[in-house]
């Protein structure tokens, strides 16, 4: 009993209440890291798969840790009328959404761009190619259903330029969702024809994705920045896949790359805290304060046109 209320008060000092990262040594490090600090990648509820947190108390708690702004994604619904809401709910941080363009919203679908871009607040900045509906993720996870296509035959649907046609026309933010490394650099390629000027490859290394560091660099002479997510750093997986990262990242340069959560599923750590134990594990590997204030707070902040 004595251990257990032990493990228990260590919790709450860590993660703290609302998810606020508290406590000294290492949380304290945690806690210094997420000042300012921008996330664009937090699934939240309401949705159709279990998530840990709802949309308003992801922005408290990453208001609680002194983080600057979160982006909320929902791989099947709009998330910009969601920012809206959420920012009248918490002000005092700085909300965005999105819309991904998987089956729910008629796949690859510039209407939805154009809905997406005047909705109340003009909180819609980015746009993710299609996810979990990506012929490229159906592929890989070997179903059997309908999926969304970027490509055929080697070049992109006409569907997929008028979209990024309007991406650049409203000065959105274009992201390569689940598509293939050789699709993404396609939208990149396309992106950077058609004057978009804020580009990420979506968590590159993950798969479906697996972006070698040769097709990364090329991601960021396109003009992109290159996304890495931290998910739950503790499982099983977490020392080696943050091993992977960091050698990338300093291959690449920390100016091209942005660091996010990728969290909100439910069983997996909160957020923020979550968030702040990913850039963390990232300046244990070596980064330096520099390079990861510039990847969690510069480029997001530029990626979203904040100033």
């Amino acid at each position: 009993m004595r251990k257990l209320i032990v493990l228990l008060v260590t919790l709450s000092v860590s993660i703290g209440v609302g998810g606020v990262v508290r406590g000294g040594g290492q949380d304290a490090g945690t806690a210094n890291a997420l000042r300012g600090a921008i996330d664009i990648h937090v699934h939240s509820e309401p949705d159709s798969r279990p998530r840990s947190v709802d949309a308003v108390e992801a922005a408290r708690q990453a208001k609680a840790n002194g983080m600057r702004a979160i982006v909320i994604k929902n791989h099947y619904e709009f998330t910009s009328g969601l920012a809206y809401i959420v920012r009248k709910q918490v002000p005092g941080i700085d909300v965005f959404g999105g819309v991904d363009l998987n089956l729910t919203v008629g796949g690859i679908n510039a209407a939805a761009v154009e809905y997406m871009a005047a909705t109340t607040g003009g909180f819609g900045k980015m746009v993710w190619m299609p996810t979990f509906d990506a012929e490229n993720q159906v592929r890989f996870s070997k179903e059997n259903r309908p999926f969304v296509s970027v490509s055929k035959g080697g070049a992109l649907l006409p569907a997929v330029t008028a979209v990024i046609a309007s991406i650049a026309k409203h000065n959105l933010v274009l992201a390569t969702g689940h598509s293939s490394a050789e699709e993404g650099l396609m939208l990149l390629r396309e992106g950077r024809r058609q004057g978009v000027r804020q580009m990420v490859v979506t968590h590159a290394m993950n798969e479906p994705i697996v972006m070698s560091v040769p097709q990364m660099q090329e991601a960021a002479k396109l003009g992109a920045f290159v996304e890495f997510v931290g998910g739950n750093v503790g499982d099983p997986g977490g020392p080696a896949r943050m091993d992977r990262f960091a050698d990338a990242i300093k291959k690449l340069g920390a100016e091209f790359c942005i660091l996010s959560s990728d969290l909100g599923q439910r069983g997996n750590p909160l957020p923020a805290p979550g968030f702040g134990a990913f850039l963390a594990a990232m300046r244990a590997r070596g980064l330096s304060e520099q390079d990861v204030d510039r990847m969690s707070r510069r480029n997001p902040a530029t990626l979203l046109g904040l100033q």
